[in-house]
């Protein structure tokens, strides 16, 4: 079952999904409007011949903040890491979608590749990956809508939410754009085989 808009105002207002800065003027019919938040990481393309999925690779971001009012310029081929300015906290028994705004859409604004599904139990600034696939540059600001968040009730609780120690969740609590942390999958390959 999707929220509705008079759904999303009771259970933010009943503290069952938490949206931090919230503002009733962001909510659409089945949705809620996210922003994006001032801090950015950019790849570093030179700082490595390649990615090699099972190795930390520190140097292959760099954070940079919009300042102000100033654009940050996505050239079109790029690929940027952000964050919403919302921390978003969803009960044990909800799942979230965050998709980006048709309006950007239709400019080759992309906001994710693959991570627009929010488990239960998940609480944190979501990153975004943002992708622009059009010819020409797009700005983007700080504070901009950059998404939308709708939630979805399950037919009952998750028996490990993300977070739980044993799921080892990489992302909960996150509150900046947090790069990929993929190596952690083959950590638990070689202690399985110890």
């Amino acid at each position: 079952m999707v929220f509705s808009d008079k759904d999303i105002k009771n259970a933010i207002q009943a503290g069952i999904i938490g949206i931090d800065p919230y503002f009733e003027k962001d909510v659409q019919p089945a949705s809620v409007d996210l922003h994006l938040d001032k801090k950015l990481l950019i790849f570093n393309n030179s700082n490595a011949p390649y990615i090699d999925l099972k190795k930390e690779l520190p140097d292959l971001n760099e954070p940079i903040i919009i300042k102000g009012d100033e654009p940050f310029i996505i050239h079109p081929g790029d690929f940027v890491l952000g964050s919403t300015l919302e921390k978003i906290s969803i009960p044990n028994d909800m799942v979230a979608r965050i998709e980006g705004k048709s309006s950007l859409g239709r400019l080759g604004l992309l906001i994710h590749s693959t991570a627009g599904f929010v488990d239960p139990g998940f609480s944190g600034n979501l990153t975004l990956e943002l992708a622009n696939v059009s010819r020409l540059p797009i700005t983007l600001y700080y504070g901009m809508r950059i998404g939308q968040i709708s939630f979805q009730k399950m037919v009952s609780e998750a028996e490990k939410p993300y977070g739980s120690p044993e799921l080892k969740s990489r992302y909960q609590g996150q509150l900046d754009p947090t790069e990929s942390r993929v190596f952690k999958d083959f950590e638990k390959q070689i202690s399985k085989k110890e």
